[in-house]
């Protein structure tokens, strides 16, 4: 696919997020899985070893643990420009859900999309862009290639 088939946008702050402090992005995190299904065992003992520790790091973030009887354990984030992100978490370790939340807890929410430019500014220059010839004396003429005496 080409790049112009591909959704784009500018480099942007979510929020202007780095202005004034810095503000999570996350708001919410859910934890369901079951109690007994085998596919929930890594859950399970990320819950009892590390959501209080996860829970401590992240203040901003509220964890709901909502045990019920579901075959597929996920965990279902949401964040603060209303986007939900769902992540199974089938057969996964306590260590990778770790990880895993910790990816998401530093994520902005928004859609990972090709960025057009590394720079973009509301206010642009009405001079143009600058470049070494810019402030050049008109006098001193064109620019040519040096040549050789051969004397």
């Amino acid at each position: 696919m080409t790049s112009r088939g591909t959704p784009s946008r500018f480099l942007q702050s979510v929020l202007l997020n780095g202005v004034g402090r810095y503000v999570c992005q996350l708001k919410r995190v859910s934890i369901i899985f079951s109690k007994n299904a085998q596919s929930s065992l890594g859950v399970r003992e990320f819950i009892e070893e590390g959501v209080v520790d996860y829970a401590k790091k992240n203040p901003a973030t509220v964890v709901y643990v909502s045990p019920q009887s579901c075959r597929i354990p996920k965990i279902v984030a949401e964040y603060l420009n209303g986007n939900v992100r769902e992540e199974i978490v089938t057969s996964k370790t306590s260590q990778q859900i770790s990880e895993l939340l910790t990816k998401m807890t530093n994520q902005s929410g928004l859609d990972i999309i090709r960025i057009r430019k590394p720079f973009h500014t509301e206010n642009p220059s009405i001079q143009g862009q600058w470049h070494p010839f810019t402030n050049r004396p008109p006098s001193i003429g064109p620019i040519r290639p040096q040549t050789q005496d051969a004397k």
